[in-house]
């Protein structure tokens, strides 16, 4: 019978000792090691998030064998596919290979295709080699194995979409369950990054939640991106400012808000220094919520004080109860984004 680790993978910790493995500089991702309580995939993909493989690509200077060789130095030095500037990982798509005996119990059998939903900052991961980087869509094809704890969450893929489709889409599930959650009837939402995956999917469950007295207002850099959205029907309105000049975005913002202050904000962006455009237009005792992992929390919590804004601001939680569904739900609602993610993601 294999030993049983720690439920949250502290048997997996190399250095330093004493922490959890998203916190952990190296755990071991030695796949030849089997315990009772973890479950092992053989990893087809990863996909990176947005913060980190901009950051990787702008180091590689955008070549896809130094961005491959930046990501295999990584994963052989640490034991997972954590970026050391960003910290943040990504989420990988797989097949199972083995169940723990103390994990028999779950809905899973060897050789289900399943979508990590826990970041790939602290998973256990082996690369044996690179197939193909997808700079467009931040997404990278391997040959590799990746260990899921007893604590770590997924969700199978469905049959109703394509394996990349679901991937593309549950890459970012944290931020269209938050944007259902977090608004009520006649609210004004304003949302930073409006064109990305994460974006567009909060825009849709936004505009769901506020109904026809609220505003959801999305924020982009180009110009170009306007109609688009627009025809998407995901916002109310779009305005185009960046998100790395607050006072910029302020002023669309409120100008498409009748000049008043929004109820919450939503920041989906993938740079740093983003923080102030996302507090800014938000009125005291409103909510800003950051899913972007390029957020400085020391810049969001010194800079909203230094203005005086007294906001409720919310670390973007990948998770949040039945993310997994809601938003694969919102791909089966909307054809609109479906036929956007099968062309731009997949």
């Amino acid at each position: 019978m294999a030993i049983k680790g720690n439920k949250y993978g502290t048997h997996r910790v190399l250095e330093p000792q004493g922490v959890l493995t998203q916190a952990a500089y190296r755990i071991d991702n030695d796949m030849t090691k089997r315990y009772s309580n973890e479950i092992i995939c053989d990893v087809q993909s990863l996909n990176i998030d947005s913060a980190s493989f901009t950051q990787i690509e702008e180091a590689c200077g955008g070549d896809e064998q130094k961005i491959g060789e930046m990501i295999m130095g990584i994963v052989a030095e640490r034991g997972k596919q954590q970026n050391p500037v960003t910290g943040s990982g990504g989420m990988f798509i797989g097949t199972v290979a083995y169940i723990g005996e103390d994990l028999a119990h779950r809905d899973l059998k060897v050789g289900d295709k399943i979508a990590s939903l826990v970041s790939l900052s602290l998973t256990p991961l082996k690369i044996e080699k690179i197939l193909a980087i997808h700079k467009d869509i931040d997404r990278v094809d391997i040959i590799g194995q990746a260990v899921l704890f007893e604590s770590g969450i997924y969700a199978k893929l469905p049959d109703d979409m394509s394996e990349p489709l679901a991937l593309a889409a549950l890459d970012v599930a944290g931020a269209p369950a938050q944007a259902r959650k977090l608004p009520k009837e006649g609210d004004s939402v304003l949302i930073l990054g409006a064109n990305g995956k994460s974006g567009v999917l909060c825009g849709y469950e936004a505009m769901k939640k506020v109904g026809p007295k609220g505003n959801v207002v999305g924020v982009v850099r180009n110009p170009k991106q306007v109609d688009a959205l627009m025809e998407l029907g995901v916002y109310n309105k779009v305005v185009v400012a960046s998100a790395t000049e607050p006072i910029a975005v302020l002023e669309a913002a409120l100008a498409a808000n009748d000049g008043k202050e929004y109820d919450i904000s939503i920041s989906c962006v993938n740079v740093e220094s983003c923080e102030m455009s996302a507090i800014l237009p938000v009125r005291d005792d409103g909510i800003v919520y950051f899913f972007s992992m390029a957020t400085s929390f020391t810049k969001a919590a010194l800079g909203a004080e230094g203005i005086g804004k007294d906001v409720t601001m919310i670390v973007g939680n990948g998770y949040t109860k039945e993310h997994a569904d809601i938003t694969l739900n919102v791909l089966r609602e909307n054809e609109k984004l479906r036929k956007l993610f099968d062309e731009k993601y997949v």
